[in-house]
């Protein structure tokens, strides 16, 4: 029995829940296909609609990774590392992502949950995987909060963009004053 007996069912869930949630994306982006778009709109997306699916599939893949019929540790840390190494660099890009598209100007709030918890969910997945050598039993639950982090910021980030869109983009407002539906 190796060190990742014990964490299937976590593994299960949390795995499930990012693939149900990536569905759900891709329905929620064909209901808001027909909204009206600016022509920046596309560097927005890739700012602050590809990462969400990026993190629920690191979280699917990570899930999937784990459940694996492992012989050790060493094998599923290497490829859990390599995936968090991977996801840091792209938070990286996210963040330059939200800092050059014309779109919309992001807040603290946009800054933390698009781009830094991200990157710290990603960053202690690399680290916790560099740590399974020595100590799997700590660093199984290191990757297991990075995986609910990436998991909880995504939900957020989705539900963000949505709101966004039903109350900021919605069509069939009306422009007056300058304020959004009145």
């Amino acid at each position: 029995m190796t060190e990742l007996a014990g964490w299937e069912n976590f593994y299960v869930i949390v795995g499930s829940s990012a693939g149900a949630l990536i569905g759900l994306q891709f329905v929620v982006m064909a209901l808001v296909a027909s909204l009206p778009r600016a022509p920046s709109s596309a560097q927005a997306g890739a700012a602050f609609a590809t990462p969400n699916i990026v993190h629920f599939g690191a979280v699917l893949m990570l899930s999937a990774v784990l459940c694996a019929p492992w012989h050790g540790i060493r094998g599923a840390a290497i490829v859990w590392g390599l995936l968090g190494l991977n996801g840091a660099l792209y938070a990286i890009i996210v963040a330059r992502r939200m800092r050059t598209q014309p779109a919309y100007q992001p807040e603290f709030e946009d800054w933390l949950f698009h781009a830094l918890l991200p990157l710290a969910a990603y960053v202690v997945l690399a680290v916790s995987a560099y740590a399974a050598l020595v100590h799997a039993r700590k660093a199984l639950f290191g990757a297991g909060a990075a995986a609910l982090l990436l998991l909880f910021a995504a939900i957020h980030n989705a539900w963000d963009s949505v709101t966004y869109h039903v109350f900021v983009v919605k069509p069939g407002r009306q422009e007056t004053d300058g304020r959004p539906g009145e």
